[in-house]
């Protein structure tokens, strides 16, 4: 089996960064709270230059903080897209983009949930346990508007599942009970420093 999917298809090698990011710029990472995060995303209807340049960023920005995926509304822009770089259960290594994501609903008969932990770069240093499907289908485009449909199983369908609630206005808090969510926040007040601190070494090493 291939080691590398991009944009859902075998590839036979890949650079540790995605091309993308060589082109991008940091964009400052919203936080929980924050108005952008906690309302659904308007849809992409312009393909273009504006379109790539903001997955450039969304893709440095997303290998600074170390993430494994990144929503338009987490660089504060209004806009149903993300892009990933994340592996599977499996080992192999999942990256792409994809635009006004669509997430495929599941049989409950055929599905399988596992409650793993997850994190999210816009919820900073904190780590929860969230039940997710074990395998998601998501349809979309690609960043000139060609269909696109990728699939996913394990931590990479909880990827999926994670941004595509981003760009409907969830944040993965929003799936916890108030106590545990309590719990993510004080994670959050904890090592938040911690997580900033690496922010920004890894900012000056992706810049070096």
């Amino acid at each position: 089996m291939p080691s590398v999917f991009v944009q859902g298809r075998p590839v036979a090698s890949y650079p540790p960064l995605a091309p993308e990011a060589r082109r991008g710029s940091v964009r400052r990472i919203t936080e929980v709270g924050e108005e952008v995060l906690h309302k659904p995303c308007r849809d992409v209807t312009e393909f273009g230059p504006d379109l790539a340049a903001l997955i450039d960023d969304m893709f440095l920005t997303m290998y600074v903080a170390d993430g494994a995926g990144l929503a338009a509304n987490q660089v504060g822009v209004d806009l149903r897209l993300f892009v990933y770089d994340c592996p599977d259960d499996d080992g192999v290594r999942h990256v792409g983009h994809i635009v006004n994501p669509v997430l495929d609903p599941l049989d409950p008969a055929g599905r399988r949930l596992l409650d793993e932990g997850e994190g999210c770069l816009s919820v900073p240093g904190a780590v929860m346990d969230v039940p997710r499907p074990d395998r998601a289908v998501v349809r979309g485009q690609d960043r000139d508007g060609r269909p696109l449909v990728i699939e996913g199983t394990g931590y990479f369908a909880r990827c999926l599942a994670h941004e595509t609630d981003h760009v409907n206005g969830q944040v993965y808090l929003d799936r916890l009970s108030r106590r545990e969510r309590a719990q993510a926040l004080r994670q959050v007040t904890d090592r938040r420093d911690e997580v900033f601190a690496r922010r920004a070494a890894n900012t000056e090493a992706l810049s070096g």
